[in-house]
Formats: C-alpha cells, sequence, structure tokens
C-alpha cells in the first residue's frame, strides 16, 4: 500500500468506520537520517489514534536504533515490522518478503526492535508465506517473532512469488493459528465485510488486515465494522454498501481536500487523487473521456465541474462487489541478492540492503 496510506487517506478511512490504520513503509535508515519525504511520511493527524508506523529494514542495528527514536520522540504508538513487501527494489536487497528465510538475521531484527521499543510501544511483523513454495518460511518465522517478543504476526498468505495473484491460502493461516500462543492476524482476499467473518471462523485468526479490498471503497471498513457487529449478535454479515454514483463523487472530494490539506498544495493533492480515481469509478457507466479529464485532473474546481457531469443516480455495480481490486499481477520471480537461497543460517546483513528511501 505504498503511495497510498498516507495520512489523508488513513483520515479518509477513519471516518468511514474503525480500524487500525498503518502508515505507508518507511525504511529504518530513511527515518535515522531524517529523510524529509520520510518525515513527512511519518506524519500522524492530531486525532489520530493510534498511531501506527510501518517500517522496513535489514539491519538489526538500524532497525533498533529506528524503534528506540520512534519511542524517545514519541513518533508512533505502534511499530509494524514490514517482511512482507514483494517488490523486486526491496528484495533484491534481501528485505521484504526475502528476509524471512534468514531465520536468523529475521530474529535478531524483531528481537532488537522489541528490546528498543522497551515495551514502550507494541512491535509487531507482518509477512508472508515465504519466497516460493519451496521455500516456505511462515511458520518456522512465526515461532521465531513469538519468541523474540512480537505482540502479533499478520499472515499474507501468499508467497512473493505469488505477488497478488491466485487466491490467499487461508489454511495457512488456521496452521499458524495453533502453532503460536500470540494472536494471528489474517491477509489476502478481504474484499467484502463476509469475507471478514469466513476468514475469522475458518482459520481462528484473531483479526484480519486489509490491503487492496480499500482502493476506491474506503467505505469497506463501515462494513466490516458492520459485519463484525453482526457477528457478536451471531447475525450474518449485512449486505455489503453499495452507494450510487453521487455518494461515491463526495467521497472523492472529501478525499481530494484531504490530500490537498495535507499537501498544502492544491496541484500536489490533485495530483495524488488520480491514481485513486479508477478505483472509485470502477464498474459505474462513466464515459471514456471523463475518466480521462478525472485522471489528470489538476485543481479542485476542474474536479467539481468534472464531478458534476456524472450521473449522480448511477447504482453501485453489482459485479465488482467480492472482486480483486488494485494490482492483480500475475507469479514472476522473485528478485534476491545473489547467493540469498544458499546462506539461510548467514547474520550477515546484506550489502547496501538498506533503501535510502520511503514509500513506493
Amino acid at each position: 500500500m505504498a503511495g497510498i496510506t498516507n495520512l489523508a487517506f488513513r483520515a479518509l478511512c477513519r471516518e468511514q468506520g474503525g480500524g487500525l490504520f498503518v502508515s505507508e513503509m518507511v525504511t529504518s535508515r530513511a527515518l535515522l537520517e531524517r529523510n524529509p519525504k520520510t518525515m513527512r511520511m511519518v506524519a500522524f493527524g492530531p486525532d489520530e489514534h493510534s498511531r501506527s508506523l510501518q517500517l522496513y529494514g535489514v539491519d538489526p542495528v538500524v532497525v533498533g536504533r529506528a524503534v528506540r527514536m520512534v519511542v524517545e520522540e514519541d513518533l508512533a504508538d505502534h511499530v509494524d515490522l514490514n517482511f512482507g513487501c514483494p517488490v523486486p527494489k526491496v528484495t533484491r536487497r534481501g528485505g521484504g518478503a526475502a528476509l524471512p528465510w534468514h531465520g536468523r538475521l529475521f530474529g535478531a531484527i524483531v528481537a532488537e526492535a522489541v528490546a528498543a521499543a522497551n515495551s514502550a510501544v507494541p512491535v509487531t511483523v507482518k509477512m508472508r508465506l515465504g519466497i516460493d513454495e519451496e521455500h516456505l518460511t511462515y511458520r518456522s518465522a512465526g515461532r521465531i517473532a513469538a519468541d523474540a517478543g512480537a505482540s502479533w504476526v499478520a499472515l499474507h498468505a501468499r508467497t512473493a512469488l505469488q505477488r497478488y495473484s491466485g487466491a490467499a491460502r487461508w489454511e495457512a493461516i488456521s496452521e499458524l493459528v495453533a502453532d503460536l500462543d500470540i494472536p494471528v492476524l489474517g491477509n489476502g482476499d478481504i474484499w467484502e465485510g463476509s469475507d471478514a467473518l469466513r476468514m475469522v471462523r475458518s482459520t481462528g485468526c484473531a483479526g484480519v488486515v486489509v490491503g487492496r479490498g480499500c482502493l476506491g471503497r474506503p467505505w469497506l471498513f463501515a462494513d466490516l465494522a458492520d459485519a463484525f457487529a453482526a457477528a457478536d449478535r451471531d447475525q450474518p454479515a449485512p449486505p455489503a454498501r453499495r452507494p450510487r454514483l453521487a455518494q461515491v463523487s463526495h467521497v472523492v472530494r472529501r478525499h481530494a481536500e484531504l490530500l490537498v490539506a495535507m499537501y498544502d498544495d492544491e496541484l500536489a493533492g490533485c495530483v495524488d487523487l488520480r491514481k485513486h480515481i479508477a478505483w472509485y469509478l470502477k464498474g459505474f457507466p462513466v464515459g471514456a473521456g471523463v475518466r480521462r479529464r478525472l485522471a489528470m485532473v489538476s485543481s479542485l474546481s476542474e474536479l467539481d465541474d468534472l464531478l458534476a457531469r456524472l450521473d449522480p443516480m448511477a447504482s453501485f455495480p453489482e459485479e465488482v462487489l467480492g472482486a480483486p481490486r488494485g494490482r492483480t499481477s500475475g507469479s514472476r520471480s522473485v528478485a534476491l541478492p545473489e547467493g540469498w537461497l544458499d546462506s539461510p543460517d548467514s547474520l550477515v546483513v546484506p550489502y547496501a540492503g538498506e533503501l535510502g528511501d520511503s514509500g513506493g
């Protein structure tokens, strides 16, 4: 969710429903160096609680120093360590979903982060099944994280090789729940509130993590809250919200306002909004010309003019309910450092492994 879960989008989602909304992934070295972009990314709203910061790193010492900085400067209330990112610029440096294959190094990073937090903030771990089917790590990594003091583990039940393709293997979440004495959260293929209930009931996980499902649908969090409230009353999840295009347009406009305020720059906010337009309008009967102009919008007045051209009574398209959103890229080889698979017990920090800049 790099480039998505910034301060503005988190505020928009909080307005829709409850949950813990996590920042974009920031790198521990960039945080320590006070990289200007990174420092903007770790800013939270005055009413944002709990403040959840997602941290990426490959060096136990650097990660520990970054967590200590978070605590000492009161930058966040929660640190989530990202060991699930499958993108080449991260895995080719031994980071993200590649790192748990080096179990001792993975454990050292988690332990150093927990020690640096010194019980002031919880430290949690997000990970994938492994690099591929021949290099699965989720069960060993889960145990290592728990032994190192992680407060919970979240499992995206796909391999790095899968990226975002195929179906998430929810049965692996069940296995991890059985293995660990700390909470396990499930991630993968949560498109509707009913999916979240099915995951919790079928796997025994303590909660769910949502990524792509909220793209262009921040009201998914309201659906999730309703679904879990219904479950507490032993009732089925209510039907998913299906807002008309007028209501979706209102959310788009609100998103734009929040982005402009975040950047303190109207053009920058509108440029950031552009990538969300296709997700918001997915399945709606909107002409190609208007779609194209919305995807190139440069001002709030232009946005207002274009939104006014949409049919306010257009119904939410039923065919997009339960369907994947965002990235659906298929399997591809995982970029790894040379010899990475040959030395799983190595404690050597990958050469130049730490990205110097954060985000997507």
